[in-house]
C-alpha cells in the first residue's frame, strides 16, 4: 500500500517540489517491466522522467538500484526520493487559436502560430495548442504515451510556427511516431539568418549530435568532439536568396532534436534573424517578438500508406520583415 504524496522539503524552487513515496509491489505485479509500472503508480510523470530517475537511483527496489527494464517479482518494496517538476494539467479551451490546414479521419494537420507552447512543462502557466485540440478533438485526449501530449507526436518550439500533424486515434499515433522514428517524414522550413552565405555554401549538411550544453543546461549546444554525449542530429540547407545582411535559406531537418535548427546554424555562424537565446552577442538581433523559423513543408504517410503533402505560406509578419530588407 503507497503512503500519501509527500513533500519533503516544500517547494524548493518556482518549478520543483522534492517527494517522497513508497510502494509495495502486489503478487498480480510479477513480471511487469519496472518503467512501466510506475507510470501507472506515479501518474503525471512521463516515463523517460522515470526510467532517469530509476538510473539515477532516486527509485530503489528493496533499497538497490536496478535498471528501468527490471522485471518484477511481485513482492518489493519500492522507494522514490525525487525532485520532481511541477507539471500543470491540460484542459479544454476553446479561446486557444490555431489554423487546421487538414481534418481526416486519423490525423489533423494544423498550422501553429507563433508565440504559443505546443504542451505544458515544468514553469509554463499559459493555455498551450494541446489546451485548444481538446476543445476541438476531445477523442484525442487518449491518444499517445503522455496524457499532458495527447495525439502529439511532433513538437515546435515556442516562437517557431507552421505545420504540425496530430494523430486523432492510437494506430495513427503509432504509424507517425515509427515514420518520426526511421526519418521517413519530411519536414522542411524557411530560415532567415544573420550574415551572408558564401557560394561555397551553396548547400550544406550538418552533421553534429546536439546535446545539453555543460556551460548552461537551459541550453541546447553542437558538439564535435570524440566525447560528445548528445543525440545524432543532421540538417541540410539550401541558400534560397542572399540579401545585404542576411541569407533566407531552405532547410530540412533529418533528425528532430530540440532546438536542433537553431543550434546548427548558430554553430556555423548564422544565427537565425530574432533568435535571443543562440547568437552571437556581436549580432545587433531584429526586433521581431519570435525568431523567423516556419515549417512551411510536411510529409508523411497515412495509415493506407498513401503519400500526404502539405506546404504552408509565409505568416504576415515574417513576410512584411522579410520584404523590409530588399
Amino acid at each position: 500500500m503507497a503512503h500519501s504524496l509527500t513533500p519533503r522539503d516544500d517547494i524548493l524552487t518556482r518549478n520543483y517540489i522534492n517527494i517522497m513515496q513508497t510502494f509495495q509491489v502486489e503478487t498480480t505485479d510479477k513480471g511487469q517491466r519496472l518503467d512501466k509500472w510506475l507510470l501507472t503508480k506515479l501518474p503525471g510523470f512521463s516515463r523517460s522522467y522515470l526510467q532517469k530517475a530509476v538510473k539515477s537511483g532516486a527509485i530503489l527496489v528493496n533499497d538497490k538500484t536496478v535498471a528501468p527494464h527490471f522485471f518484477l517479482k511481485g513482492d518489493e518494496i519500492i522507494t522514490a526520493d525525487i525532485t520532481a517538476p511541477i507539471r500543470p494539467n491540460v484542459a479544454p479551451n476553446t479561446e486557444v487559436k490555431f489554423k487546421i490546414i487538414d481534418e481526416a479521419p486519423d490525423y489533423i494537420v494544423l498550422e501553429k502560430p507563433a508565440n504559443l507552447a505546443v504542451h505544458p512543462a515544468a514553469g509554463l502557466n499559459e493555455p498551450t495548442l494541446v489546451d485548444g485540440l481538446l476543445a476541438k478533438y476531445p477523442e484525442i485526449s487518449n491518444v499517445g504515451d503522455d496524457k499532458l501530449r495527447p495525439g502529439i507526436v511532433q513538437r515546435l518550439d515556442k516562437d517557431v510556427s507552421g505545420l504540425m500533424v496530430v494523430a486523432r486515434t492510437e494506430a495513427m499515433f503509432n504509424h507517425l511516431k515509427e515514420q518520426f522514428k526511421n526519418h521517413s517524414i519530411d519536414k522542411e522550413y524557411v530560415a532567415l539568418v544573420h550574415g551572408v552565405m558564401t557560394p561555397i555554401q551553396e548547400h550544406g549538411i550538418i552533421d553534429k549530435p546536439v546535446g545539453r550544453s555543460a556551460a548552461d543546461g537551459r541550453r541546447m549546444a553542437a558538439q564535435t568532439d570524440e566525447h560528445s554525449i548528445g543525440q545524432e542530429a543532421k540538417t541540410e540547407y539550401w541558400v534560397q536568396e542572399r540579401l545585404r545582411h542576411h541569407t533566407l535559406l531552405r532547410v530540412k531537418i533529418h533528425t528532430g532534436r530540440t532546438h536542433q535548427i537553431r543550434v546548427h546554424l548558430n554553430s556555423l555562424g548564422f544565427p537565425l534573424a530574432g533568435d535571443k537565446i543562440y547568437t552571437n552577442k556581436r549580432i545587433k538581433l531584429a526586433e521581431l517578438g519570435r525568431i523567423f523559423l516556419h515549417a512551411n513543408k510536411l510529409g508523411f504517410k497515412d495509415l493506407q500508406n498513401q503519400r500526404q503533402e502539405y506546404t504552408s505560406q509565409l505568416p504576415e509578419e515574417l513576410d512584411k520583415f522579410f520584404k523590409s530588407l530588399h
